[in-house]
């Protein structure tokens, strides 16, 4: 007896092996062979191309996925083909190339040099450029040797001359005082040519005060003034300290001497020589100089250097008129100085206070000489007098390439800056 859903006797088939079932497993797996090309019909029977490799591993990847059980580590990554780089090459090759042209452009925008300033822009709009000062005289009409700022000072952009046929191309003329003293105000530039309106004249003295003359005929002549006083336009001290960059061993010279003294210009009539004559009724002094023992030209330092005091005594008394006496003839050889001149304030202003002895700590001549004969026989209150030291070095300032130099890098730093000493006397006197 045939049952329902079969041809001839026997169980119906099971649910899924029926022939509805059969056609529609197969249509499934042909719509599954259509959606994955390369594994159906023409990948059986060797017709149409291969999938390529990377999409047969995402295919396996994706099966490995679908079946039942633990998940599967992926498989790494396989390197690309050369021909997959081949055809990516020109679009990652023209992203770099402009990406590595924007940087460049960046850099030399950052690079480059700033425009240069006008003239006149401000006070330092010309000390690039270089500047020529002329030397209306050679001080005591004695002819020196162009100096070399860059080599010898590091200023740069300066040309000195003493050929006054550059007066009219000059930024500064510098004038010596003690030679226009001598020639009178007669004697300084005159029209033609006129005088530039842009040039600066500068006062140049290093005598006191006292050995200043015709001071008083020279108002509203000068822009600048250059001495050693220090509120001078261009302030060069005859010497100053500095720190090194790296502390110096200091060696104190044998000293078998006690006091010394060298002076060429004697004048009875100065305070200096009038304490001179108090102090050595009690203390003796070896005189060097005018009415002394001979001393040969260049050999201060040497012969000072084995005397405990030197006595440092300014010809005047006037601000900031602190000489050579101190820088080289005491400290460059290593001598304390006793010095008188201006006041010990003053001195302190430039040198440390215990670094010299000033005859005005003592009452007397007298006083000083039983001090000075204290610290000849107690050697450690005589040497904390060299205590600084430890800190500084003495510069001893050089006539008169230093003082060429520093107008030059002061007019150079001062651009258009222009003024006028309107009374020169009563300034340099005060």
């Amino acid at each position: 007896m045939a049952g329902r859903g079969g041809v001839g006797g026997g169980s119906p088939p099971p649910p899924g092996q029926g022939v509805g079932a059969e056609r529609r497993r197969r249509q499934q797996q042909q719509q599954e062979e259509q959606e994955r090309p390369g594994q159906g019909q023409h990948a059986r029977a060797g017709a149409g191309p291969a999938a390529p490799p990377r999409r047969r591993q995402q295919q396996r990847q994706r099966a490995a996925a679908m079946e039942p059980g633990p998940r599967r580590r992926p498989a790494a990554r396989p390197r690309c083909p050369r021909r997959w780089w081949r055809r990516r090459r020109p679009r990652w090759a023209l992203a770099a190339a402009a990406l590595l042209g924007a940087a460049l452009a960046l850099y030399a925008c950052l690079r480059e040099p700033p425009p240069p300033a006008a003239a006149g822009a401000g006070a330092g709009a010309g000390a690039a450029a270089e500047v020529s000062v002329l030397l209306w005289w050679e001080p005591f009409g004695r002819p020196r040797r162009t100096a070399d700022c860059r080599r010898r000072y590091n200023i740069t952009g300066c040309r000195l001359s003493a050929d006054r046929r550059r007066l009219g191309e000059a930024r500064a003329v510098l004038f010596h005082h003690r030679d226009l003293a001598l020639r009178g105000a007669q004697a300084l530039p005159r029209a033609p040519p006129p005088r530039p309106p842009a040039q600066i004249w500068v006062w140049m003295n290093f005598e006191s005060p006292s050995h200043s003359p015709g001071l008083r005929g020279l108002a509203g002549l000068f822009n600048w003034t250059m001495s050693y006083r220090a509120d001078s336009d261009v302030f060069v001290p005859y010497g100053y300290l500095y720190a090194p960059p790296a502390p110096r061993p200091f060696s104190l010279p044998r000293k078998t001497r006690l006091v010394a003294w060298v002076i060429s210009n004697w004048n009875e009539e100065h305070a200096r020589v009038r304490y001179y004559r108090q102090l050595k009724e009690h203390l003796a002094i070896d005189v060097y100089g005018a009415r002394g023992l001979a001393l040969a030209e260049g050999s201060v330092v040497a012969t000072v250097s084995a005397y405990k005091f030197y006595l440092a005594f300014e010809n005047s008394q006037h601000t900031d008129y602190i000489t050579e006496k101190l820088w080289r003839n005491a400290f460059a050889a290593s001598a304390v100085p006793v010095v008188l001149g201006p006041r010990r304030a003053n001195y302190e202003r430039f040198i440390p206070p215990d670094s010299f002895i000033h005859v005005d700590d003592f009452p007397s001549p007298r006083r000083l000489a039983t001090y000075l004969k204290f610290l000849d026989k107690n050697k450690p209150s005589y040497r904390r007098y060299f205590a600084w030291r430890k800190k500084y070095e003495v510069h001893v300032t050089s006539f008169w390439d230093e003082h060429y130099c520093k107008v030059c890098e002061a007019v150079r730093m001062a651009g258009n800056q222009i003024k006028t000493v309107r009374n020169l006397a009563s300034w340099f006197e005060s």
